[in-house]
């Protein structure tokens, strides 16, 4: 997303835009999270790209906003779509201040909460899903004996 052209002749999208104490400066859709976009939020524009630049588009509007107060894996979208991203530093990049840039790597889009309610409280949730593979695991086990 970096280097792209405003509307306006002569004119450029600003270089960076903060999420928590990141300065992200590009953003990258993994495989899993572009199949995940498609199934979970838009069938008709699940290109790369699109994704991108809607993701772009959320960042420098403000409109992403970590999910925990203390983890910076997990992120809100209009305060309704769950994604998981990381973050890595560019190398040899930096702000005018001499700051680190980095680049967000999208890993997956989880869902919306309007829609799964599980999403609401990611840790019980996952702590649920391990317990029931655990149980499921340990069952399949006892009928192998």
């Amino acid at each position: 997303m970096r280097d792209k052209a405003a509307e306006r002749w002569g004119t450029y999208e600003a270089f960076h835009v903060l999420l928590g104490d990141k300065r992200v400066a590009d953003i990258v859709i993994t495989h899993h999270a572009r199949l995940r976009y498609q199934d979970r939020i838009d069938r008709t524009n699940g290109e790369v790209d699109n994704i991108a630049r809607w993701a772009w588009e959320c960042l420098k509007q403000g409109r992403i906003t970590p999910y925990y107060r203390n983890e910076e894996d997990v992120y809100l979208v209009d305060d309704d779509l769950v994604m998981v991203a990381e973050f890595a530093e560019l190398q040899g990049e930096c702000d005018l201040q001499g700051n680190p840039v980095h680049r967000m790597i999208i890993v997956t889009f989880l869902g919306r909460m309007s829609e799964t309610i599980e999403l609401r409280d990611l840790k019980s949730y996952y702590s649920w899903l391990r317990h029931s593979r655990r149980m499921t695991l340990m069952k399949n086990s006892r009928k192998r004996r």
